[in-house]
């Protein structure tokens, strides 16, 4: 019997019937893990803090006229950090979520930084081997490796491309790697210009998905006026009614099959970010399994 949540409250503040592991549809694992960040610090926060402001999101869902929640969402303790370094800790999370997925259970990973995606893929490739990813970002995270590490968040998407094939989305940011021209030429890279000015752009994305897809969404990807609380803000992202319409379309005509929210950084003060991020984590469960 997993513990349910390590916080004074959990996910959406459930009442224990909708909270139970054992009954749960989906799981929300946070892993603080800050290692690598670049820039602005405070992504260890990030899960605490979505946490805390889930318990002001509103549960009933006007788009599909029901409360999704009741489909049962188990909030578990945080994933701690190992100090022996970065392979260990990423041998961790990846089978903490394949224990989970074992559960058969849809799981919510709530970082910490882009880093701990590879390993949560690759325990969702074992279960679905027919699987690719859909990523949310500013940047392309394409670099082989970072300050001498190839864990770094700025390598989070060449760590996944060796598990599987992905899309990236709203791509601001670029670095000039290997990784990042054979993604260009393969038409993986979806610029946030364009994604606004194409309003054909979805069948395109749609086409080099899988029928199993694995969400990855870099808060940065968004535009700062949506979550300015992001390590790495970029100018010019996404915006929040349009974003939503992809995921939507997406879970229509693919399966998600997990996902994962990363890059928050709290700002003191400022609530809305952390709201805003709940909210989005709570409305990919609703699109993943609410039918």
């Amino acid at each position: 019997m997993r513990p349910k949540h390590l916080y004074p409250w959990n996910f959406l503040a459930l009442e224990d019937t909708l909270s139970n592991y054992e009954t749960a549809k989906a799981v929300i694992l946070p892993i603080p893990y800050e290692s690598t960040v670049s820039y602005g610090a405070g992504t260890r926060n990030g899960p605490q803090a979505i946490i805390a402001a889930s318990r002001q999101v509103e549960t009933y869902d006007q788009e599909f006229g029901a409360a999704p929640c009741n489909m049962g969402i188990a909030t578990l303790g945080e994933l701690e950090q190992v100090a022996s370094g970065p392979d260990a800790m990423m041998k961790q999370i990846e089978e903490a979520a394949a224990g989970i997925l074992a559960d058969g259970k849809f799981l919510m990973t709530l970082g910490g930084e882009h880093s701990i995606s590879p390993p949560l893929v690759r325990a969702h490739k074992a279960l679905y081997p027919n699987l690719s990813v859909l990523q949310f970002d500013a940047h392309t995270d394409l670099r082989p490796e970072y300050q001498g590490s190839k864990y770094s968040h700025a390598c989070a998407m060449s760590r996944i491309w060796e598990t599987c094939g992905f899309v990236g989305v709203g791509v601001r940011n670029f670095c000039g790697s290997e990784n990042e021209n054979r993604a260009l030429l393969e038409g993986r890279l979806i610029q946030a210009v364009d994604f606004h000015k194409n309003v054909d752009i979805v069948p395109n994305i749609l086409s080099l998905l899988a029928d199993d897809v694995y969400i990855t969404f870099d808060l940065d990807g968004l535009d700062p006026s949506v979550i300015p609380a992001v390590g790495t803000p970029e100018p010019g992202g996404l915006f929040w009614d349009e974003t939503m319409d992809l995921i939507r379309k997406v879970s229509r005509q693919r399966r998600i099959v997990g996902a994962d929210v990363v890059e928050l950084a709290p700002i003191p003060g400022m609530t809305y970010p952390d709201f805003a991020a709940a909210r989005l984590a709570y409305k990919i469960m609703t699109y993943a399994l609410w039918k």
